[in-house]
């Protein structure tokens, strides 16, 4: 017998408590608890729990550690390089991937585009709240998506969704989106706490015990989480985030979680009037457009996973008016970027209190690595002192407080692409890197301080 109760969930972080209160006891936000009526034991968890237990029965039963085999993970190739790297070396049989982003980022036309490939030899079920069928059917000419295994569905109601999967089973599911589907049972408003908590648990269930891939589109809040971001991404295995600007045509597809592979990984794509597309060497795009012999600009070699990317971080100086002066930082950590002013300022003897300053990485790209340091440091000397770094030179190195240069992993790897792309000089840390050999065409300049670095601009 299916009974309600009254509950309140945060829209911040999903948290769930029986009485009201003016503060999150999880995230610390305040009014954001909002009232919910939750049905226990309904038809929808009924059904779930009957149809995971007669599939399992006489199929499951405990085993030794020694005995699972490893081995047996199924992986399906999605058909583009960047989402497979993302993932871990393709989609796992089984598992529940969120795709989250902005609206109008290109989400849709990614899980679209993927079922080119994906239907070659399964079956594939587009499930669509947002567009109706011919939208979806204008979208895939679009892309030029002609196969036959692909079968599209407009509904949001949850039970009718469950009820055409168990109708005709098919390997590959895609939501689109958890925002809009919505479950009967429940009184909430589609796109809440409890009906995003609901339907991705019954989704859940579904896939882990038929076995089939699911792909939740998932739209961001305000604040740029995901909505029901804590919901979320408890239930799902892997969760992917769709960045990038709708006024670039440069998109970032990064996994922030990932049961089955890395997180490091990011994937890069250009989106054109056919769809996306894949964009194999990302550092080329990235340094496209470079101005040449200007003050402020600095290339920096950084390591994405196992990927190395070059990226331009630009620096902008100019004298303040106010007691106060400007900082800000786009594309990089804000403290971070304080803590390289305040470096500079002690070990380097380079006064910047009576300046706004401005740090931006070119191309969208959010830069985490300790490697970024010392090109962020140079960038900020050399719009101060207004002298240009050079168009052929790279750097790396992650800088300490006491103004030194430690080393970062995978150096040689990084020098190898440096090359590759035509730069002619280096400047990296002392440290750690006196047996590595210089590829050919290429000059390391090695330095222990970011005093010494500033000297060789």
């Amino acid at each position: 017998m299916a009974k309600e109760k009254l509950v309140f969930f945060c829209d911040e972080c999903g948290f769930e408590t029986p009485r009201w209160q003016g503060r999150c006891p999880s995230c610390g936000a305040w009014n954001t608890l909002v009232e919910s009526k939750v049905v226990t034991g309904g038809p929808t968890s009924a059904r779930l729990q009957t149809k995971a237990a007669t599939a399992n029965i006489g199929k499951k039963s405990a085993v030794r550690l020694d005995e699972i085999d490893t081995g047996s993970e199924t992986r399906i190739m999605t058909g583009m390089k960047e989402l497979d790297r993302v993932l871990g070396g393709g989609a796992v049989a089984g598992s529940l991937v969120l795709v989250g982003g902005e609206p109008g980022i290109g989400k849709s036309t990614l899980l679209l585009q993927i079922c080119k490939d994906l239907c070659k030899n399964r079956k594939v079920l587009y499930v669509s709240g947002e567009e109706s069928q011919r939208q979806l059917k204008l979208r895939a000419d679009r892309i030029k998506l002609q196969t036959d295994n692909l079968f599209i569905l407009s509904e949001t109601n949850l039970n009718d969704i469950l009820a055409a999967v168990s109708l005709d089973p098919p390997d590959i599911l895609i939501i689109d989106s958890i925002q809009t589907t919505y479950s009967p049972e429940l009184t909430a408003a589609p796109g809440s706490v409890s009906q995003i908590k609901e339907c991705t648990l019954a989704l859940m269930g579904l896939a882990k015990s038929e076995g089939i891939t699911t792909f939740l589109v998932g739209h961001i809040n305000k604040e740029g989480a995901l909505a029901g971001p804590k919901v979320l991404e408890h239930m799902v295995d892997c969760v992917l985030y769709f960045e990038g600007d709708r006024d670039y045509a440069y998109r970032i597809l990064r996994a922030d979680k990932n049961r089955f592979g890395s997180t490091n990984e990011i994937g890069v794509f250009e989106m054109q009037s056919e769809g996306l597309k894949e964009v194999p060497n990302p550092s080329e795009m990235l340094l496209s457009g470079r101005p040449s012999n200007v003050s402020g600009s600095c290339v920096a070699c950084i390591l994405e996973g196992s990927r190395p990317i070059l990226a331009e971080i630009q620096a902008l100086l100019t004298p303040t008016v106010y007691a106060a002066p400007r900082r800000v930082a786009t594309g990089m950590d804000y403290n971070r970027a304080m803590l390289l002013l305040a470096v500079l300022e002690k070990r380097a003897g380079l006064i910047a209190s009576n300046c706004d300053t401005y740090i931006n990485v070119v191309g969208g790209l959010r830069l985490t690595e300790p490697a970024a340091d010392l090109p962020a440091a140079l960038s900020i000397a050399s719009a101060l002192l207004d002298k240009p770094i050079g168009d052929r030179v790279a750097v790396f190195g992650e800088v300490g407080l006491a103004g030194e240069l430690r080393n970062v992993s995978a150096a040689e790897l990084r020098l190898t692409e440096i090359a590759r792309l035509g730069f002619d000089r280096c400047i990296l840390p002392r440290r750690g890197t006196s047996r590595l050999k210089a590829p050919d065409g290429l000059e390391l300049v090695r330095v222990s301080s970011v005093a010494e670095a500033i000297r060789q601009i």
